[in-house]
């Protein structure tokens, strides 16, 4: 395989870090709930960080975008909120690779807690994730309020 260089994008990543968010919302058969543009990450670009995967060529194949957040039961953590790799990269350690940088950030940060979400039909997904050791917890569910909910509460 070709080489592959791992950092954390910059602000002209952010059109190809889009498309990826994309096509992980088409996988997860949710592609009308994207709202998040190239100019509201650049607007927002504080409040994240994302390492990406680039082939040789300098196109991104592959993203972990992460952000630090607070839990009262545990307090400083690190929630990975999209791990992705384009499906003709999958299988070949691009994964495994951004998710090392993801906990080597939680490390250096003194996190307490890593945490992300997984849909329970993502049955490969959970299995790699157990196979890592993490707990996968059934028992949570996620309550959303989206922006038109918020602005009328």
């Amino acid at each position: 395989m070709s080489k592959i260089t791992y950092r954390l994008a910059k602000e002209n990543d952010f059109s190809a870090i889009i498309e990826m968010i994309k096509e992980l919302a088409i996988f997860e058969n949710a592609a009308e709930k994207v709202i998040n543009t190239t100019e509201i990450m650049a607007q927002e670009q504080n409040l994240f960080k994302c390492f990406v995967a680039e082939n040789e060529n300098k196109e991104i194949i592959g993203m972990a975008l992460y952000f630090i957040a607070y839990f009262t039961w545990v307090g400083k953590s690190l929630y990975l909120d999209d791990l992705f790799v384009r499906p003709k990269y999958r299988n070949k350690g691009i994964g495994t690779e951004l998710l090392n940088l993801i906990f080597e950030t939680a490390k250096k940060e003194n996190c307490r807690r890593l945490r992300w979400q997984v849909l329970n039909w993502n049955i490969a997904a959970i299995k790699l994730y157990k196979k890592l050791g993490a707990t996968v917890d059934a028992g949570w569910s996620n309550c959303d309020f989206e922006y038109e909910q918020i602005l009328k509460f």
